[in-house]
């Protein structure tokens, strides 16, 4: 049997170039559902919407007939005023830019598949990766895959893709383990600081978890500007 796709938007981003931007005849047997032959076209089920055939929309896990066509959209990514994520073991910048802006993002360095996928799904995570094949896991029901090679063209990306410029809440999180950051006096940690931090500095965050003391100091002025650059993509 055959059936005729169609892809649109950045969708065609997963298509080979000779199927890109066009519509295209796919042969299937009877028994594959169209989840899983979108999926063969290198298009993770978390990367589509909305799916019509003939015009009409249809669950993912339906089966189509011989002569059937079929047109493919992205998802619509809204994440309400909570987002939450988790990165995969190659996205350790991003992720600091991420917790950086103020939004909850878990990272390890040595995550394993399982592992992401489990932590994915219970906590209700959305997974931020390049692998497209980790995406397809069942398991999954909200990820994005990354185009950008880039961590700052990532964090754009993302913000871009999930719409969360006006979410941004910058230096709420500590960028090294993610966990939000508390105020504490400059003498509660004065033993800590550097001679002239001690001098120079007088308002000073505290990670609870990790115990790192976080204060505006010359890297401020660069973060800033990269968070407006961010804000205008």
């Amino acid at each position: 049997m055959k059936a005729t796709f169609t892809f649109t938007g950045e969708l065609n981003d997963f298509l080979p170039h000779y199927r890109k931007n066009g519509t295209f005849c796919l042969e299937f047997a009877s028994h594959q559902s169209l989840k899983h032959l979108i999926e063969a076209l290198g298009v993770p089920h978390t990367e589509f919407g909305l799916v019509l055939v003939n015009e009409r929309a249809v669950d993912p896990s339906s089966l189509l007939r011989d002569g059937d066509r079929v047109t493919v959209h992205p998802a619509d990514f809204l994440l309400g005023d909570e987002p939450r994520f988790v990165l995969d073991n190659h996205l350790g910048q991003l992720a600091t830019y991420l917790r950086m802006l103020g939004f909850d993002s878990l990272y390890r360095n040595d995550y394993q598949d399982d592992e992401l996928s489990r932590v994915a799904s219970e906590d209700g995570r959305v997974l931020l990766t390049r692998d497209r094949r980790l995406l397809m896991r069942k398991a999954i029901t909200r990820g994005y895959c990354l185009h950008q090679t880039d961590p700052r063209k990532q964090a754009a990306e993302v913000l871009q893709r999930f719409k969360l410029v006006r979410q941004i809440k910058p230096f709420q999180r500590c960028l090294r383990c993610n966990s939000p950051l508390q105020v504490v006096s400059k003498q509660e940690i004065i033993e800590r600081l550097e001679p002239l931090t001690r001098i120079y500095f007088d308002d000073f965050r505290l990670c609870p978890s990790c115990e790192q003391i976080f204060w505006k100091g010359s890297h401020y002025g660069r973060m800033l500007e990269m968070i407006e650059a961010l804000e205008h993509t």
